[in-house]
């Protein structure tokens, strides 16, 4: 009997241990000094925009981003074209999911830490003012910003290759 007792609690501690070494934990980083000035700031895409998933590194929620030569960022492995023909394409890196159009106005809601074992990504929560009909209205802004600041403990910006500031009435 005590072997069994034994058995159960090797196999509880096995599974807490691999618990642990697989969960993160989600802090909300709004209240820290140098994010406190993104949440709540609207913006206007300056150009069309995938929405996708990265296969080698899913995320919580789909991103945004393109492909766009000279600019800060552009992600390699999206078509440099932005066109609904490559949604839902079968692409060896990403999963296109629908598009975001010039002139769309999103909001940026929430700034993310997510950390574990495996290191910390902090995710950039944006919104569409207009979510009527869209099937994936709030994104991760992380390809669309300079994160040139971070190296500086301070926050980044939105590129004004891929959008603009909402002039607020």
């Amino acid at each position: 009997m005590k072997w069994i007792l034994a058995g159960a609690a090797a196999l509880l501690l096995a599974g807490f241990i691999y618990w642990q070494a697989n969960t993160f934990k989600t802090t909300y980083v709004n209240g820290l000094p140098e994010y406190t000035r993104l949440p709540g700031r609207e913006y206007i895409f300056e150009r069309d925009c995938y929405i996708f998933k990265l296969k080698a590194h899913d995320t919580v929620w789909p991103l945004v981003g393109a492909n766009v030569p000279g600019a800060p960022i552009a992600v390699r492995e999206l078509p440099a074209e932005v066109a609904p023909k490559f949604v839902g394409a079968k692409l060896p890196a990403v999963r296109i999911l629908y598009i975001a159009h010039t002139g769309d106005r999103f909001r940026m809601v929430s700034v993310r830490r997510d950390s574990g074992r495996h290191g910390t990504v902090i995710t950039f929560e944006i919104v569409f003012l207009n979510v009527d009909g869209r099937p994936y209205p709030r994104l991760d802004a992380y390809w669309i910003m300079d994160h040139t600041p971070e190296q500086h403990g301070l926050a980044p910006a939105i590129l004004p290759d891929y959008a603009v500031p909402r002039a607020m009435d």
